[in-house]
């Protein structure tokens, strides 16, 4: 990286090119060959986190087209098309899917794909193959495979380690195991099992600085405490439904009204009734607004068909009377998301 601005010290450079926005980088590149090794080098993440230039990007995967993830700059409204995941299963799904360290991570999953001429269901139901995209070097490399293959599991992030509990492993039967990921050290570690396994799926949340994995249709809640390192059951009573955390805060879309979720306590925050017509949708926070991305529309008694959906509606919360607006919809995925994440370069 000699040389990048002529007359400035290479540090002082680089932390000039810190400073434009992640978008622009591709066009950066072809500038020199300095600057291409400079704009894919480690080095610019942290001068970017150095000088305060750090974007919040979203990071969407959506049933159609095959294991494609798009990036939502919500600054400028644009979407940015990711290199197609070099996974050996076709169609992807049922995965986890975090952001840690500048870095996205899909983790386990099975198949979603249909055999055209018989209908059947792909046999790969659930793997252990782990993945990562670094946005600053642009590409995907497979990581450490985790101990266990899984899909519809819990996963969250968990002071900066990866966290994976539950879910149906490879013969479909539901599992307790649980594991630790440190991407740093690219190690799985196990954990104790959950207490409890459930015939459906789960899902994580970080709520209260600890991860609670959820069933959904139960109120029973599993509860890491990593201090004790032990789980425990606790019953909220929370609402069900799509839920998300926003500034600390759970918020949760149930019939029609999405909610604020305060320990027993409920507040309604905003009217959505016209996303009971809309399934297999991501909602998800982001500053203090919650963007609803994607999902389809059907089918109901009076129209079969199903008609998938690339649309992004966004409500603040800080408001006091919220109302709901379009931002740019998905510009090459679309239909049920199947995983949404927060990623910070």
């Amino acid at each position: 990286m000699s040389g990048l601005i002529e007359g400035l010290p290479d540090a002082v450079a680089l932390r000039c090119l810190a400073r434009v926005p992640f978008h622009l980088h591709p066009t950066l590149e072809l500038v020199s060959r300095s600057w291409r090794a400079a704009i894919r080098s480690s080095e610019l993440f942290k001068a970017r986190l150095e000088v305060g230039s750090a974007e919040e990007l979203l990071c969407v995967c959506a049933f159609d087209p095959e294991n494609l993830w798009q990036l939502y700059d919500p600054l400028r409204d644009i979407w940015i098309t990711l290199p197609i995941l070099p996974s050996r299963i076709r169609h992807l799904a049922h995965f986890g899917a975090v952001c840690t360290g500048g870095r996205l991570f899909v983790l386990g999953g099975g198949s979603d794909a249909v055999d055209p001429l018989t209908g059947d269901q792909d046999g790969s139901f659930a793997t252990n193959e782990v993945w990562s995209y670094d946005p600053v070097a642009r590409q995907w490399s497979p990581c450490a495979p985790m101990h266990v293959p899984r899909a519809m599991f819990a996963c969250c992030i968990l002071n900066g380690k990866v966290i994976v509990a539950g879910g149906f492993t490879s013969c479909r039967k539901s599992i307790s195991q649980a594991e630790l990921y440190d991407p740093d050290k690219d190690v799985w570690i196990p954990l104790p099992d959950l207490h409890r396994t459930h015939n459906s799926a789960c899902s994580g949340i970080l709520f209260d600085g600890k991860v609670h994995v959820l069933h959904k249709g139960l109120s029973n809640v599993q509860v890491w405490d990593h201090a004790a390192h032990q789980w425990t059951i606790k019953d909220y009573g929370w609402a069900q439904g799509p839920m998300t955390m926003l500034n600390g805060s759970m918020y949760v879309m149930s019939h029609g009204n999405i909610i604020k979720q305060d320990g027993d306590s409920r507040k309604l925050i905003v009217l959505a009734s016209e996303f009971r017509r809309r399934i297999g949708f991501a909602m998800f926070g982001l500053g203090d607004e919650i963007y609803t991305i994607g999902g389809v529309i059907g089918p109901d008694r009076w129209n079969w068909d199903i008609k998938p959906l690339s649309d992004v509606d966004v409500v603040s919360v800080s408001n006091d009377r919220p109302i709901w607006r379009q931002v740019a919809p998905m510009t090459r995925c679309r239909g049920t998301i199947l995983g949404c994440a927060l990623l910070r370069v």
